[in-house]
């Protein structure tokens, strides 16, 4: 039994019902879908303003790659952080701390005159990165077996459209301010606000819209003994830590997210330069690389549930080796697009399966340790940043071009493709998520003919 109790073990979401707010756990899965779309916003809102912001700042490709680096390396100390801290205060109180806190720098990069302060802004921004844990916490903690991995997948892929939204909109939000006779200088700083306030205010609904589980909030079940105590949970990081699968779900996630994350920071500069795209064009034909989230990063958790239903969590497992192989195929495809409209189709393919592979990921991650799920989610989330890290210093070098980059990111997705063969379980294990899988099944059931009457 999880170290979250029976409690909290029963009550699960057998089903998603998504034009419905009557349930705890459906407002938690809208709310931490668009509470993570908010993070983007605020996490990658001034990476389609980049062209502007090298010309004010003057610059160089070196710098613009450090600030790219900074934006998700202090996310993987967050992540790690996160995830060991919804184990002990909840979901409800982690995320809407982090919006609150993670607004300030958001609002507060347009005060930076110089590369080393716009260095140190981005950095403090990549912090609130860290909220897919928590939105995949907290939706594991909502959802049932037969539906966990859809959930996850659906709401870090509604977030992660974010990401894409972003691409196209903040162009046409710096436009907006230029329009009231503010210059760039000034235009991107002030852009930057309306991200950051947003924050604010939905860190502001979490707190009062949500609950961690639903039982209900940590802090009352644990007053009612319904759950073990804070101080009880505190070893759960290093028991995660201990197991080598989620190291290699680590590795996989890097050459998955990882690779999402690097892509959301060069798109745009990168179809800037290379086809010679004027800023907003530039920002557009990026953003369809995010806006694959809106189904993409779903069908992997579907197709993760459904694998499991029939196969068990082996087949869990092999259904992300084989959206992680493919991915590194269609990242190679792409590589070698030199034409416009082809590369925006290779893209497509490839942002299909590089989002797939991110839900298939999440649809593994709920079953690897019921005990220490928050920081497993920790761990393998921090996994998608330190491989954006690593991909990072690839397309700074000077000796390489982005197109060099994008193909050995490419054969490192292959490589780690591989990674899966030594995710496994214990026969026991899958025994026993059988039977939670088929109790949430019978739970499903029963619940229809009640639904239809």
């Amino acid at each position: 039994m999880s170290t979250l109790g029976s409690a909290l073990e029963n009550g699960k979401a057998t089903s998603i019902k998504l034009f419905s707010l009557a349930t705890p756990q459906m407002r938690t899965f809208h709310l931490t879908w668009f509470a993570f779309f908010l993070c983007f916003f605020g996490w990658f809102g001034i990476a389609p303003l980049m062209a502007v912001v090298r010309e004010d700042l003057l610059l160089t490709k070196a710098q613009i790659g450090n600030t790219i680096i900074a934006s998700v390396a202090i996310t993987i100390v967050a992540r790690l952080v996160i995830g060991w801290l919804c184990d002990r205060i909840g979901p409800r109180l982690a995320y809407s701390g982090l919006l609150v806190l993670g607004s300030i720098p958001v609002m507060c990069i347009g005060l930076a005159q110089n590369y080393e302060t716009f260095l140190l802004f981005r950095l403090a921004i990549g912090v609130i990165g860290a909220s897919f844990v928590i939105t995949q916490y907290h939706t594991s903690v909502m959802f049932a077996p037969n539906v966990v991995g859809t959930a996850n997948a659906t709401t870090a892929g509604w977030g992660n459209l974010g990401g894409g939204v972003t691409q196209a909109v903040m162009p046409f939000v710096l436009a907006l301010v230029l329009m009231f006779g503010v210059g760039e200088v000034w235009g991107w700083r002030v852009a930057m606000v309306i991200p950051g306030a947003a924050l604010l205010l939905m860190g502001i609904a979490y707190f009062f819209l949500t609950q961690d589980s639903p039982a209900g909030n940590y802090k009352d079940l644990r007053a009612r003994g319904m759950m073990p105590s804070a101080s009880q949970v505190k070893g759960s990081f290093w028991e995660a830590a201990r197991d080598y699968r989620v190291w290699a779900l680590f590795v996989i996630y890097g050459a998955c997210f990882g690779v999402e994350l690097t892509i959301n920071n060069i798109a745009a500069l990168y179809y800037y330069d290379r086809f010679e795209l004027n800023l907003a064009t530039a920002g557009i034909i990026a953003g369809t690389f995010g806006l694959m989230n809106i189904f993409a990063r779903t069908l992997g958790g579907i197709f993760g549930d459904k694998m499991g239903i029939k196969f068990g969590l082996k087949g869990r497992v092999m259904f992300l080796g084989a959206v992680l192989l493919l991915e590194g195929f269609a990242l190679l495809l792409f590589s070698q697009m030199a034409t416009l409209f082809l590369a925006v189709g290779a893209m497509i393919v490839f942002s299909l399966f590089v989002q797939m592979s991110e839900g298939a990921t999440f649809s593994v991650v709920p079953f690897i340790n019921r005990k220490a799920l928050g920081s497993v989610a920790g761990i393998v989330g921090a996994g998608g940043n330190a491989g954006a890290v690593a991909f990072g210093f690839l397309f700074r070098s000077e000796s390489l071009t982005y197109t060099d980059a994008l193909m050995i990111v490419g054969v490192v997705v292959l490589i780690a493709s591989a990674l899966v063969f030594v995710v496994r379980f214990s026969p026991e294990t899958e025994r026993a998520e059988r039977t939670a899988l088929n109790n949430a099944l019978a739970a499903r059931s029963a619940a229809m003919p009640a639904a239809a009457d």
